[in-house]
């Protein structure tokens, strides 16, 4: 996010800048249909206030600094309860400041916070007396709103009646969630209507139209309540509760909150704890099915509360922790085409470069040529982009209300931009006819990505040198290159040939999961990929299954299950190619499902696995034996063991495996009585499937190596030998009875021959191994065991 403010040098400029963000404020709350983005408003309304600090004497009595939403349409339905905005803060520094100045106000530090998202849609109020919602009211200037009664209906997550019959306000955000944006535009283009610019302008227009043809739906997020003047014993009640405890009595009434989401509001004890819930929330944002642009902290006890009181235009027990803006108004330059590995064709925006979220977008998806239709997109527009954490930009919508009449219609190519071919538009994603063989670089380049086949050292300028040299007309065909024919090719000397085919025979043996999603099978990417390797456990049973039996993998429903079977039948001469190259067809630890309608089948399959019907978080820095492993490594390790891994802590999680500086996902996990493991533990209870990238056991694993070669040397007691620390003792076992018998046991289990020989001679010389597997192998002449099973 841009945090400046803009600089206004004169009273001429500050009166310019009063009237425009006036105006833009007006169209904000009143359609949605703003002539500025959230962070252009943002850094306007600081520069107003930055002038007005410094010339008190000139404040316009237009200006939107010190009013509640400047601009809102004011209405006529006066508040109980002044229904005020959040001051902002836009920085670690700038929360800390705010804390110490409360704290400074109500005299003590502050016991406790609440944390929970910024809600970006639409403040409301709703009354209901004796359990039926009686009115709807925006939230105006403040002071009064207007009556929305009208929209209620369709407004999800507002009851009409509540689980009790009670007389209470609730007050909350109603917004578009993700899919009701979507829908929304959908709906609203068939009727002839302008699409939505973005789901604020979505909420805004819907909620304040009548007589509508059509029906739109949006969706009520409470974040707080209080009583009404005939609400009798219960406004003692809401009046003294904690927040939080208040957000858990709303829910209770059935009255939608955040509680059940991702984002869950959160009560911790300290700034730091603050700071983790902030810092999680901004990473989860992106994958949210709504959207947010801050998250709110306030002071959770209610004496807190009214102690610090309020100022004329916010609380001063709460603030708004603005994230980066995601959401930027720029122009549409051009439209380029472009092919998918798989020959689908895809449309990219070019845009006139804007900074979104920290860095700098030039390009946007455009989804497909029907998306294209029904947004009325045109060369020339100004579009509203979106862009969040790691997403791909996207264009939400033209801001149509800016059209000068300029605008010109997007052309769709008439045949494939890539080879010429036709173009097969029989489905919404258009392709080429030629499909794969239309992107062979895009196709092998992806097959060699880190997340598949992960061969390092292998670009797509290399891949583009192996296609033009005819030595690859597809992925399987790197495996059967010469080291004759890569020296050929130009700037490739002895030892990057070397490295590149080293690198080629270590992907031989990834697993499955890793195989299949090389594949490139449309609909399915990393995770799918893993559950369908997991399910199946070998390419012939994927490869057999019709699509009756794909719909039993989590999240294939009969749909993406017809196309897998559609697309694995194209892709059986692939297949085979990498069957005979030697190609890992197997998922380590996974097991082939029972033929249907056995007995086997009936009992379930999967439940021996340690993680079997378990939701897993993985927090924090990994020790030990899963120290090396990135958070898409822990991710497959868990789905190998039967479980299922998520992002984030809720009521539906099993277990938590919390590492070093776990922070506020540990917090949230004992408050709800979830089971934490340490790395260690964890490793232990998943030691039979942690193998390595390339294959090979793990420290853990070597474990049982060292066991049975302690069996051989008749240790009893270290041949039991089941984690690390037990390797150890095995190892220590070993050395006394039979030195070299240990030396080759190690090698053997790190897969490492080369220096065996070497190792078993040093040894045997006299030299007396370290205390660790580690150092023994090192004194011993072989490789580093951790080192070398990449742990």
């Amino acid at each position: 996010m841009t945090n400046s403010a803009a600089v206004l040098a004169d009273a001429a400029a500050y009166a310019a800048a009063v009237e425009e963000a006036s105006q833009a404020a007006a169209a904000y709350y009143a359609t949605g249909e703003s002539t500025l983005d959230d962070d252009a408003y943002d850094r306007l309304a600081r520069g107003i206030a930055a002038y007005e600090a410094d010339h008190p004497d000139e404040i316009l009595e237009s200006s939107p600094t010190g009013k509640v939403a400047g601009g809102a349409a004011v209405g006529d339905v006066p508040h109980t309860v002044p229904m005020l905005s959040l001051d902002n803060v836009f920085s670690a520094e700038q929360f800390v400041t705010w804390t110490a100045s409360l704290e400074r106000r109500i005299g003590r530090p502050v016991e406790a916070w609440s944390v929970e998202p910024k809600l970006d849609g639409l403040a409301v109020a709703a009354r209901y007396r004796e359990g039926r919602l009686e009115q709807l009211i925006t939230r105006g200037d403040g002071t009064a709103g207007e009556d929305v009664s009208h929209a209620a209906p369709a407004v999800v997550g507002l009851p009409e009646r509540l689980d009790a019959p009670v007389t209470i306000e609730v007050r909350g955000e109603i917004l578009m969630t993700n899919e009701q944006f979507e829908q929304g535009n959908a709906i609203r283009t068939e009727h002839g209507g302008a699409p939505f610019a973005n789901p604020r302008n979505g909420a805004a227009g819907t909620l304040r139209a009548k007589d509508r043809a059509y029906r739109v739906e949006t969706t009520f997020f409470a974040y707080g309540a209080l009583p009404l003047a005939d609400s009798g014993e219960l406004a003692a009640t809401l009046t003294e509760l904690p927040h939080s405890e208040l957000l858990a009595y709303v829910a209770g009434l059935g009255v939608h909150t955040a509680a059940a989401t991702e984002v869950a509001p959160l009560r911790v004890t300290t700034a730091a704890e603050v700071q983790a819930r902030v810092e999680e929330i901004g990473a989860l944002r992106a994958a949210l099915p709504f959207g947010i642009d801050g998250i709110v902290i306030k002071a959770d006890l209610a004496a807190d509360r009214h102690e610090a009181g309020s100022g004329t235009r916010a609380p001063r027990w709460a603030i708004a922790y603005k994230l980066p803006a995601v959401e930027k108004i720029t122009r549409l330059l051009a439209v380029e085409w472009n092919v998918g590995r798989t020959g689908i064709i895809a449309p990219r925006a070019v845009l006139e470069p804007v900074e979104i979220d920290g860095s700098t977008v030039g390009y946007a998806t455009l989804h497909n040529p029907a998306d294209i239709t029904r947004r009325d997109l045109r060369l020339g527009d100004q579009v509203m982009v979106y862009k969040a954490g790691d997403i791909i930009p996207r264009i939400e919508a033209p801001v149509a209300h800016l059209r000068t009449g300029d605008e010109r219609p997007i052309e769709f190519p008439a045949s494939c931009p890539q080879c010429g071919s036709e173009i097969d538009t029989s489905e919404q994603r258009w392709r080429c006819t030629r499909g794969r063989n239309c992107r062979l670089v895009a196709s092998v380049s992806y097959a060699a990505g880190r997340d598949q086949l992960d061969i390092e050292g292998l670009g797509a300028t290399r891949v583009v040198q192996l296609v033009d040299a005819g030595l690859v007309t597809d992925f399987a065909d790197l495996f059967t290159l010469e080291r004759e024919q890569l020296l050929a090719l130009d700037r490739m000397g002895e030892t990057s040939t070397d490295n590149l085919l080293a690198a080629i025979e270590t992907a031989r043996t990834r697993p499955l999961s890793r195989v299949f999603c090389a594949l490139g099978v449309r609909g399915t990417g990393r995770s799918m990929s893993r559950r369908i390797a997991r399910y199946f456990a070998t390419m012939d049973h994927i490869v057999a299954a019709d699509a009756e039996s794909l719909q039993r993998v989590d999240g294939i429903g009969k749909e993406k299950a017809t196309a897998v079977v559609a697309e694995l039948e194209e892709l059986a001469p692939l297949i085979e190619k990498l069957v005979r190259a030697g190609v890992t067809m197997t998922e380590p630890g996974a097991t082939p499902p029972p033929e249907p309608g056995t007995e086997e089948e009936a009992a379930g399959t999967g439940a021996e696995l340690p993680l079997a019907g378990m939701k897993v978080v993985v927090t924090g820095a990994m020790t030990g034996a899963l120290e090396k492993l990135s958070r898409n490594q822990m991710n497959e390790l868990i789905e190998r063991a039967g479980g299922k891994s998520s992002s984030s802590v809720s009521a539906r999680t099993s277990l938590l495996v919390a590492g070093e500086k776990a922070g506020s996902k540990r917090t949230k996990a004992e408050g709800l009585g979830i089971r934490i493991a340490g790395p260690e533990e964890f490793a232990e209870l998943v030691a039979e499937f942690l193998v390595g990238e390339s294959g090979e056991a793990s420290v853990v694993g070597v474990a049982g190596e060292l066991g049975e070669a302690a069996e051989s040397a008749e240790s009893a007691e270290s041949g039991k030998a089941v984690g690390a620390d037990d390797a150890v003792e095995a190892w220590d076992a070993l050395k006394a009875e039979e030195p070299v018998v240990a030396v080759l046991a190690v090698a053997e289990a790190v897969e490492s021959p080369a220096g065996v020989a070497e190792a078993a001679g040093t040894v045997e010389a006299g030299e007396k191994p370290t205390e660790t597997v580690n150092g023994a192998a090192e004194r011993a002449g072989t490789v580093v065991v951790a080192e070398a099973v990449e742990v």
